[in-house]
């Protein structure tokens, strides 16, 4: 008969296993976008052209005018580092992650939940600034101000696979040129093609510039967690990279206020 210790310990660690084999079925069941959109949607092309001729009206939240205001006395006292905007950062990893392979750039990882944001995942480095803010707007805030990104991140973004949703996918937003405007090298990451390739076909619409999805396998370190269970139940992941020039002209309407002007 085992000794009760042994029995003690042979519980722990069946109940170690079996948490283990639940935490790894629970990644193996990640779900693929399942859309009925066969190919890239037939309004795109209508959406992308009204971004370009009609400007954004959102009234700038005051939130966002505040967030972005410390984000650019931050960026004052970086000495002149490169800019990395991971746009829609979620829990801040790939934000962390990015200034970690990007030491002597300055990093600056928006999301608009604060409880995302205040997940603890270790410190962050210096080099890095997570920023709570209305993403449309700091981009526009940012354009206004003359930020020109190194590298601008677009990492699983939502995807609102549903076709009456287009206009809530990057690609058929009214904030398009914006995105595009503020130029650098540009990445978008996600696990469903299509919207890579909507993607692709909205930038080259604006820029005239070549861009196409192409699939992507990370490497041992996932910048995201989302990236991190897609690859691990595996799904296809695709990626979009383009050079853009800083572009401001690309916005129809007037220049937007920088954020410490008054409306």
């Amino acid at each position: 008969m085992p000794r009760p210790c042994a029995v003690g310990l042979w519980l722990v660690e069946c109940a170690s296993f079996r948490h283990s084999a639940e935490s790894a079925a629970m990644t193996a069941r990640s779900r693929s976008i399942v859309s009925r959109q066969t190919g890239p949607h037939e309004d795109l092309a209508r959406r992308v052209t009204r971004a370009l001729e009609h400007p954004l009206r959102k009234p700038l939240a005051e939130h966002t005018r505040e967030a972005f205001a410390r984000a650019r006395d931050w960026r004052e006292r970086r000495d002149g580092a490169s800019l990395i905007l991971d746009a829609g950062c979620g829990v801040g990893l790939s934000t962390r992650r990015l200034a970690e392979q990007f030491p002597s750039a300055a990093v600056i990882g928006i999301d608009r939940s604060a409880d995302r944001l205040s997940r603890d995942h270790g410190r962050l480095p210096d080099n890095a600034l997570l920023v709570r803010a209305d993403l449309v707007d700091f981009w526009r805030l940012a354009l206004a101000e003359g930020w020109r990104p190194a590298r601008h991140y677009l990492l699983y973004p939502n995807p609102y696979p549903k076709a009456a949703h287009l206009k809530m996918r990057w690609q058929g937003h009214p904030v398009l040129p914006v995105i595009l405007a503020l130029g650098g090298r540009l990445e978008l990451r996600s696990n469903w093609r299509l919207y890579v390739e909507e993607f692709a076909l909205a930038v080259t619409q604006v820029t005239a510039r070549a861009a196409e999805a192409e699939p992507f396998v990370p490497g041992e370190a996932c910048l995201t967690p989302f990236e991190q269970k897609y690859h691990a139940s595996g799904q296809a992941l695709w990626r979009l990279v383009v050079e853009l020039p800083h572009a401001p002209g690309l916005v129809p309407g007037e220049a937007l206020p920088a954020a410490g002007e008054e409306r």
